[in-house]
């Protein structure tokens, strides 16, 4: 009888403690791994983020840069991390959509390995072309290419990269025959397009839009099924007759295990961080679309449905387990 009461107080005081844990969450600095160098789209995003859970929390949030392997290395270390909420992951779609298919071996896997704690921003990309070229809009691009098969080429910056599936998905929508050109980036992508070396890409919203405003490149579409509201004039490629409706994004998550508790407070906070409106106002200014998170619960099956939509795209672009 006495063993029996020592077990039921202990697990009632093992359940009373996780709510405490959450209210005393963080219990120090908390490390964000960003999966990248520093001065990237995610390393700002992610420091953003930080500043305003330091704010609101009460203890520093920093972020650290960790680049490699395709954003494995990080992701593996954050992974591997003591899942008490105090080491997390900011990390693009590609991290956990993209490379399970495009990796042979691949050290993680995201649904056993991560827990998901917030989604915080959906990424578009936008069709840009040489200002040269006699198109001015995805259905013109589209007629242009069909009537000189294999003598447009698109900018791409390697297998497994957004910028690189879009390109490729473009191809097999609109059944078009376009050659992929291999940039380092999407800087010296975009630079070429602007030079005519390469007709077309889809670039980063925020190097598109600027570029298109001052009559470098000329901006087709966007790929979000929703226009941009740091370019509200640009329609979405869909508009242009063409259904193509998809886009990066970018998600907190942290190591399996971690206590629900906790996962659930980091959610909350970042749903009220992503409401703000100056941080709204960033984010749109960058081509960026802020998220207000489902819960955790939820995230799961999101990341699910976009791992096959993506791998999808890789297995057609024939990248499947080619790194």
């Amino acid at each position: 009888m006495r063993f029996a009461f020592f077990i039921m107080s202990f697990v009632v005081a093992a359940a009373l403690a996780l709510p405490v844990a959450a209210q005393d969450y963080p219990a120090r600095q908390v490390t964000i791994v960003v999966p990248f160098a520093a001065g990237g789209s995610v390393d700002i995003v992610g420091r953003l983020v930080a500043q305003k859970l330091t704010e609101r929390l009460g203890k520093p949030f920093i972020v650290e840069n960790r680049p490699g392997a395709g954003t494995a290395t990080a992701t593996t270390a954050v992974a591997k991390s003591t899942p008490d909420g105090h080491t997390l992951l900011f990390a693009p779609s590609g991290t956990f959509a993209i490379n399970p298919t495009l990796y042979k071996q691949l050290a993680y896997d995201p649904l056993k390995d991560l827990t998901m704690v917030a989604l915080v921003t959906r990424d578009p990309l936008l069709l840009v072309v040489n200002p040269s070229l006699p198109v001015h809009s995805v259905a013109d691009l589209v007629k242009h290419a069909k009537d000189n098969p294999g003598k447009l080429s698109f900018a791409s910056t390697g297998p497994g990269t957004s910028l690189t599936l879009l390109g490729e998905l473009l191809k097999f929508t609109a059944k078009i025959d376009i050659v992929s050109v291999n940039y380092r980036g999407g800087a010296q992508a975009l630079q070429d397009v602007v030079g005519g070396q390469a007709h077309m890409m889809f670039s980063d919203p925020a190097s598109g839009v600027v570029q298109a405003q001052g009559g470098k490149v000329r901006a087709l579409g966007v790929s979000s099924a929703t226009r941009l509201a740091a370019a509200p004039d640009i329609p979405t490629i869909t508009e242009g007759g063409l259904p193509f409706a998809i886009e990066s994004w970018e998600m907190l998550a942290a190591p399996a295990g971690t206590p629900a508790p906790i996962v659930a407070r980091i959610n909350a906070e970042l749903r009220a961080v992503m409401a703000l409106p100056d941080i709204q106002q960033q984010l749109n200014a960058r081509g960026q679309i802020p998220v207000v998170s489902p819960p955790p619960a939820e995230l799961r099956s999101f990341v699910e449905t976009e791992m096959k939509r993506w791998g999808d795209i890789v297995r057609a672009a024939g990248q499947a387990g080619t790194l």
